[in-house]
């Protein structure tokens, strides 16, 4: 690792000041991918920080669990079940980052007789979190995987890097034994970071470099230690892109890099209920029904077994799409002018009198405007979405003191979508709820707990 060691710690950290790295913001990124006690398939954080790679992390084990496994007792999986299900979640990630399969797949994990699986913190713990790796039940275990335990403070962050090793492994079957085989590495103090840089080495710095929009902001801020948007789409749809659109933009003669595919997982997130950001429909509608949810500060997990919810685009869904890529600062129209190439690019009748006459039937005032409304009337009227009037739905922050009596448990409550014309079931207006209308404007939540989830 070492040739690799400064470019990868510029990428992750920023280029260090004279003081360095924050000890107390690595410390925070000093923990393994661990199960609650409480929530068999839901993963615990510790402290605020990663869960830019743990949200998404829940996000993919909730779509293996629910959907590829189909478990019946989804909430309640052994302990060889976590296994199996965190390792195929970790491969799946790793292998929708690799540009070129042909390159193979890195993991980063420790040199051979470098091994302090059980990083434990200052801040106490119980047990069973103290110790990030459990020890071998073989007393005749090989010496790499005796545990030793280690302060995040002693091991420090230039140690660290100094014991890290990298291998390259060219097939998947190859990749998923291997997964298995450090699945004591993941649990482990610092397996979080080990996977993010897997994750990096896979995906290759320079092909970071070239998605990101501004390379001098590190994935990790210095400052506050959250993850950015470049490190969560990432995870999300292996391509470290800054924006959440849909597609690439052009603003003052730059091309912004946006999202190219429908997303196996979703996105939403508050900054679209502020008007900060706009969430493109390969983030909002995605091939399951599970969305990470983000805040200012956090980003928690939304999900349902409804599969109706998602599926692939309709010819509705493509128009909106469409439409909203000629309306970059989404102000819900578009310049007359622009008609016909909406047209064309959605395969419609673009002959020069037809467009004219259409320009004249949705903008009847002459305002020299084409409103997305109207015009999604006009040529896709209303059909039936097949989305049920009501679904139940869970919700998941992996951070204790973000959950009531301090136990990661998933709450459980069911969603009501209804129109605009239908009578309202007013709930309390919580930021849960107006990060969900970013996607349904009429949702209702009804949580089966006297508790609000929190998405902080």
């Amino acid at each position: 690792m070492s040739e690799l060691n400064k470019e990868v710690v510029d990428l992750v950290w920023g280029r260090p000041t004279s003081g360095g790295v924050s000890a107390s913001i690595f410390r925070r990124w000093t923990q393994g991918f661990l199960f609650s006690e409480n929530e068999h398939s839901a993963l615990e954080q510790f402290e605020g920080g990663p869960c830019a790679v743990i949200a998404p992390v829940q996000a993919f084990l909730l779509k293996y669990v629910l959907f590829n496994k189909e478990s019946p007792n989804w909430r309640h999986i052994s302990e060889e079940e976590q296994k199996f299900a965190l390792c195929s979640t970790l491969s799946e990630i790793l292998e929708s980052a690799c540009s070129t399969p042909s390159t193979g797949y890195c993991l980063v994990s420790w040199a051979k007789g470098q091994t302090p699986h059980a990083i434990t913190h200052a801040k106490p713990r119980t047990q069973s979190q103290t110790r990030c790796t459990p020890e071998p039940e073989s007393s005749q275990a090989p010496q790499e995987l005796q545990p030793t335990t280690v302060s995040a403070e002693d091991l420090g962050f230039e140690r660290f890097h100094s014991i890290l090793h990298k291998r390259t492994v060219q097939s998947l079957s190859e990749l998923r034994e291997e997964m298995l085989s450090l699945y004591l590495t993941w649990r482990g103090g610092c397996g979080v970071l080990l996977f993010l840089y897997s994750v990096i080495l896979t995906k290759g710095i320079e092909n970071i470099k070239n998605e990101i929009q501004d390379t001098m902001e590190p994935l990790i801020d210095p400052v506050h230690g959250h993850g950015s948007q470049s490190l969560v789409n990432l995870f999300v749809t292996g391509h470290a892109v800054s924006n959440v659109w849909d597609g690439d933009r052009e603003c003052s003669g730059m091309k912004l890099h946006g999202i190219h595919k429908q997303a196996s997982v979703g996105f939403l997130t508050l900054m679209e209920s502020l008007r900060y950001c706009k969430v493109g429909a390969f983030l909002k509608s995605p091939k399951f029904p599970i969305w990470i949810l983000g805040s200012e500060t956090h980003l928690s997990v939304l999900f349902t077994k409804e599969r109706s919810l998602v599926g692939p685009e309709s010819t509705s869904e493509q128009a909106r799409r469409v439409f909203q890529s000629f309306d970059p600062e989404d102000n819900g129209f578009i310049p007359e002018s622009l008609l016909e190439d909406v047209m064309k690019a959605l395969d419609l009748v673009s002959e020069t009198e037809y467009v004219s006459l259409m320009k004249s039937k949705l903008d009847p005032e002459s305002l020299g405007i084409i409103l997305l409304g109207p015009f999604l009337l006009e040529f896709f009227p209303e059909q039936d979405s097949g989305i049920p009037d009501s679904f139940p739905v869970y919700h998941y922050n992996g951070l204790k003191q973000s959950n009531h009596s301090e136990r990661v448990e998933y709450v459980e409550g069911t969603a009501l979508v209804l129109g605009f014309e239908d009578p309202m079931v007013r709930t309390d207006d919580t930021p849960v709820k107006r990060c969900l209308q970013t996607k349904w404007p009429y949702i209702e939540l009804l949580w089966t707990t006297d508790h609000s989830p929190s998405l902080n």
